[in-house]
């Protein structure tokens, strides 16, 4: 199978979001909100292993209070799975567990590219705001 399949609708009550750009040794931060359609680079998660990432996936949550939680899901450019999707996928099925929150996936390829040829300081913090921003632009 390509691609991420079908997701649930987003309810329009969801105004705030906090999306991640996963990766294993950093995972980048954005929040933003459904009015703006826009999306601000947070500090980047510099962390390996679950217990020290999902701490500071933790204190994200608590001070940023989003209604749900975005990821990017990373493919090859034919749309086939990876390594790194299946990581991107079960870090996802982590966050619903750990935090009862809902999390939608976005397809990421490209993101990473993206921002570091938009001159992006921080790659990983601006890819989470391109996913993001992703997201928020196909809401209804």
């Amino acid at each position: 199978m390509t691609g991420l399949p079908a997701q649930p609708a987003v309810p329009a009550h969801f105004q705030t979001f906090l999306a991640f750009d996963f990766g294993v040794k950093r995972t980048g931060v954005a929040t933003g909100n459904r009015m703006l359609r826009s999306a601000s680079p947070q500090q980047t998660i510099k962390a390996e292993g679950a217990d020290a990432r999902f701490e500071q996936v933790a204190q994200r949550i608590k001070e940023w209070q989003p209604d749900a939680l975005v990821i990017g899901v990373p493919y090859h450019p034919d749309g086939a799975s990876h390594e790194n999707t299946e990581r991107a996928l079960k870090f996802g099925r982590q966050l619903r567990g750990r935090f009862g929150l809902q999390v939608f996936e976005v397809d990421e390829r490209y993101s990473t590219t993206e921002a570091i040829a938009g001159g992006a300081k921080d790659a990983d913090a601006a890819s989470a705001c391109i996913i993001l921003e992703q997201f928020l632009r196909n809401l209804p």
